[in-house]
């Protein structure tokens, strides 16, 4: 449904008022970064090791030089041909931006339980360059609640019980660095993933919006960028 028609004084004054709104929100969302930063952080303590394009490497590599680290949690299994269509979404917009989250001491990764040659095949065709690891079996992606094995007698998802359908998920994880120690600081999956994404931040500024409502489910229209 298109917006009413309005005179300018009209739009102007309702203009005004949702700007306070947007104010309080951008202070609200500033007081929960804090929060979430003001967050414990956990010791890892587990020697997961994950196939790289330098070698087989432990979690505190994938930092580089930096104290901190974010892992995009992507979405492509070990007999998959092709990466997930909803993350090679989100994953567009991780180019670039490396060189800025490094001028802030923070390293990006994307972990994967694919064969690091799919991973590496996919990127090309994708015609990204961000770091891209393979977790295999090292069981990164199921306890970090992104792989939900079918054996698992109370799955999780998002930190809740998990009713849906075995396989992966979604999320992204920070982590600190200490000399050689590492520490998990946060994670956050499902709809916590949308601040992630400048795409549907864009669209949110417009009459029409994301206008998903009508489809079978939210990102349905969403195609690999190559395959629109």
């Amino acid at each position: 449904m298109t917006p009413r028609i309005a005179t300018r004084e009209d739009w102007l004054a309702e203009r005004k008022a949702l700007l306070a709104e947007e104010k309080a929100l951008t202070k609200a969302r500033d007081t929960l970064s804090e929060r979430r930063r003001a967050l414990p952080m956990v010791k890892i303590d587990k020697p997961y090791r994950f196939a790289s394009e330098h070698g087989e490497q432990g979690l505190a590599n994938l930092f580089g030089p930096h104290p901190q680290l974010l892992v995009y949690h992507f979405m492509f299994g070990s007999d998959w041909q092709e990466g997930c269509p909803s993350c090679s979404y989100w994953a567009d917009n991780f180019e670039g931006i490396g060189t800025h989250l490094a001028a802030r001491d923070t390293a990006l990764v994307a972990i994967s339980k694919a064969p690091l040659d799919k991973l590496l095949a996919y990127r090309k065709r994708m015609g990204w360059s961000f770091p891209w690891v393979s977790a295999g079996e090292s069981g990164f992606n199921e306890d970090f609640g992104v792989t939900i094995a079918e054996d698992d007698p109370e799955p999780e998802y998002n930190f809740r019980p998990f009713t849906g359908k075995p396989g992966e998920y979604p999320g992204i994880s920070a982590f600190y660095r200490e000399k050689d120690e590492v520490f998990h600081t946060y994670s956050t999956y499902s709809r916590g993933l949308d601040m992630l994404n400048g795409a549907y931040h864009y669209l949110d500024l417009t009459a029409l919006g994301r206008h998903e409502d009508d489809l079978p489910w939210p990102m349905a229209w969403v195609k690999r960028h190559d395959t629109y």
